[in-house]
């Protein structure tokens, strides 16, 4: 069925890419918005990418079952990392916060880990994830989710490998503290909303 949509996709044929898009245009926006962290971006990131797809769907080849949502993975995650490069305003694009260089990142007492990730669900995990500063965030995304190694990322970036290993250990830290706080606040007796 994937082949037959995908030849007709090649051929343009426009119920065939209202078909692709309506697939997996959920899961590739949830891509984009790992990366941007807001909606409207993740949107725009989505639309442009899908641009890209359609344009250059004839040089698809079927690999494997999943090698189709895999290659258009990878269109969205250069679309996306081509926006953040137009969105900064310097020559570095990892942005790295100073304040948050001065964080001390470690809790006296950390729960375990397994019962924060327990009392945490998944849409959360991804708010926690979009907060985390723009270079923290993308480093983050291509190394636990693309499964990039740190030379890969330090090569996308324009960085070195010891830069993207820190940003990646500092997101994890600040994750971890984040996933804390918000564990201690939902378990919280004397926690009120204002």
């Amino acid at each position: 069925m994937k082949e037959a949509l995908i030849r007709k996709a090649i051929a343009k044929d426009p119920g065939a890419i209202e078909a692709l898009y309506d697939f997996y245009a959920p899961a590739l926006l949830s891509v984009c918005f790992r990366y941007c962290g807001n909606k409207d971006d993740a949107e725009d990131i989505l639309h442009d990418g899908f641009i890209k797809i359609i344009q250059h769907i004839q040089n698809f080849k079927v690999r494997s079952d999943g090698s189709l949502e895999a290659w258009m993975r990878r269109i969205m995650v250069n679309t996306a990392l081509n926006f953040l490069r137009s969105r900064q305003k310097e020559k570095n694009f990892i942005d790295i916060d100073p304040i948050l260089e001065r964080i001390d990142l470690h809790d006296e007492e950390e729960p375990d880990p397994e019962e924060i990730y327990l009392q945490v669900d998944r849409e959360q995990i991804l708010e926690l994830i979009c907060s985390l500063p723009s270079g923290y965030r993308t480093v983050f995304n291509l190394y636990v989710f693309e499964q990039y190694g740190h030379r890969e990322i330090a090569e996308l970036l324009g960085c070195t490998e010891n830069t993207s290993k820190s940003q990646l250990s500092k997101a994890r830290g600040l994750l971890r503290k984040k996933m804390n706080q918000l564990v201690n606040i939902k378990i919280s007796p004397t926690y009120e909303k204002v």
